[in-house]
């Protein structure tokens, strides 16, 4: 068996790649950035996400409580770029969600290089986000994340997120 093809199609069906914004005091602009992939499946069949934590070396399984599947997460950028990125460029995904893919990447390498820490950085960051997964639903809009954001300040990821804060 192709695991590695098979466990792109799993994902084409059930992953998810996300970025979401949360508010948050500690960061300088008020937003958190939460880049995550994740990928689900029913607790009698999750048996692949254990699969692809191991092969992948990183990420975490837990319970969904919102639709009571097991989760599959990897939310640290490091992760992201160095090892669940690199299997769907080798293994793309079939279908239209390969463009979220590609969004995440650019995403992801602007978050990892501290592009984001500057107003241009974030800025991108958060309308490459928002033509992201155009079927999902949103809690904020771009203009409630860009709108009482002043240029020239920063913002800062998540602690043990990425490399600088």
């Amino acid at each position: 068996m192709d695991l590695a093809s098979y466990i792109s199609g799993f994902v084409d069906g059930e992953g998810c790649f996300c970025v979401s914004f949360q508010p948050s005091r500690r960061h300088r602009f008020g937003w958190e950035v939460r880049p995550s992939f994740s990928v689900s499946q029913n607790a009698d069949r999750a048996e692949l996400l254990y699969v692809i934590q191991q092969r992948w070396g990183c990420g975490f399984i837990r319970p969904d409580r919102s639709d009571k599947t097991i989760k599959f997460e990897v939310r640290n950028v490091g992760a992201l770029i160095e090892k669940v990125l690199p299997h769907f460029q080798m293994y793309p995904l079939a279908s239209s969600k390969q463009r979220d893919v590609e969004k995440f990447q650019r995403i992801c390498k602007l978050i990892y290089e501290g592009r984001h820490l500057k107003w241009e950085g974030f800025m991108e960051v958060v309308k490459i986000s928002m033509r992201m997964n155009p079927s999902g639903k949103r809690k904020y809009r771009e203009s409630d994340i860009l709108k009482p954001l002043l240029p020239g300040e920063r913002i800062v990821c998540a602690t043990g997120n990425c490399g600088s804060t």
